[in-house]
């Protein structure tokens, strides 16, 4: 009988594309196994997933609402709901392992997976676990994780240290930085800053672009500023009638986009970091100070101990952001070494580790 893999999770590019690479690694090794994916309605991966060729079942879950508890009133009623979604996926389809990413929508699936002793796998991309994670650890299979010093999370013996899977379409990119410029409709003779603020985009990192937009043309550079939808309209605005700027809500291929990119602003989110790392990019990176743990200013603070990032606090982006972008740009020696020591951190074959391991065990 054919394997039938159930992966569970999302919210954001952070946990869906990992999914999909190892999704994709999984059907390279073994192209008969069939694959659902199972997320939250409403959810990026309900638009992202389709488009990367998997099909997907939408749970009507919610996550706990931190800073409203009003909210949360019909949390339980939720969590119940998408449970006997989760029974009724697991009666059509029968899954034979169940892999979890993060994200809300991973814990009914893994729960009930492990009430009924089906083979579970997570995969835990920061540094600091999420808290379903941690609960759905101990009955786990094997616990993939991108760093060391994770035994504080996970029981030691299902521990696996994989790194982070990045995008095919990104680890494996041909992509030159003339055809990156040429696909952004930019000139190739011009340094060009890539900002990217997570696929949901990063209010700190806009406004700090907005403020500051004439200087990129003073200084002869130009941008590629991927705004997130909250902030799409106002980055139009900011942008139009520059003829050095590319502004748009979200970009779909963005192995042209690092092809293009010399030097980028980016989140501090464990995928962000792996891509950059895989891309070898001299980065200014802005942690989200409100992710769980702050895990992203450990991440950042980590490249930056290895003189292989540079670091730019949220509170401080507004008045700081477009100086150290601007003045990197102009450092070709500073972006050099940047590249060397970001590049030695680069793991470009995660996805296949992690397809391997789980295909051996079930």
């Amino acid at each position: 009988m054919n394997n039938r893999i159930i992966i569970a999770g999302g919210g954001t590019g952070g946990h869906i594309f990992p999914a999909v690479a190892i999704a994709n690694a999984i059907k390279k090794v073994q192209p008969e196994t069939e694959i659902l994916f199972v997320g939250a309605k409403g959810k990026m991966e309900m638009e992202k997933v389709p488009q990367a060729g998997f099909k997907i079942e939408g749970l009507d879950i919610a996550g706990l609402n931190r800073s409203s508890l009003i909210k949360n009133i019909g949390l339980p009623l939720k969590l119940v709901k998408s449970f006997i979604q989760v029974r009724q996926i697991f009666k059509s389809f029968h899954p034979t392992a169940v892999i979890g990413v993060g994200g809300y929508s991973s814990f009914p699936v893994l729960r009930y997976a492990q009430s009924k002793k089906i083979k579970t796998f997570i995969h835990e991309s920061n540094s600091f676990a999420g808290k379903s994670n941690i609960m759905l650890g101990k009955k786990a299979t094997r616990v993939f994780v991108a760093s060391d010093g994770m035994e504080k999370f996970f029981p030691k013996e299902k521990i696996m240290i994989t790194g982070n899977p990045v995008r095919a379409s990104i680890s494996q990119s041909k992509v030159t930085r003339e055809e990156g410029i040429k696909f952004f409709g930019l000139d190739p003779e011009k340094k060009t800053i890539l900002s990217i603020g997570g696929s949901l985009g990063a209010k700190s990192i806009n406004e700090a672009i907005d403020k500051n937009i004439g200087e990129f043309e003073k200084n002869g550079l130009q941008l590629i500023w991927q705004t997130g939808k909250p902030y799409a309209e106002k980055g139009k605005q900011a942008a139009a009638g520059k003829s050095n700027i590319w502004a748009n809500d979200f970009i779909t291929q963005m192995e042209y986009a690092y092809a293009a990119g010399d030097v980028v602003i980016s989140r501090s989110g464990a995928m962000s970091i792996a891509e950059l790392c895989v891309e070898k990019k001299a980065a200014v990176l802005v942690p989200y100070p409100f992710a769980a743990e702050d895990h992203q200013t450990v991440n950042a603070q980590n490249l930056v101990n290895k003189n292989a990032g540079i670091m730019v606090k949220d509170s401080e982006a507004l008045h700081q952001l477009a100086a150290t972008i601007i003045s990197l740009a102009k450092n070709e020696q500073e972006q050099n070494e940047l590249k060397t020591n970001i590049g030695k951190l680069g793991i470009t074959n995660a996805d296949e580790i992690i397809a391997k391991e789980i295909l051996n065990t079930i």
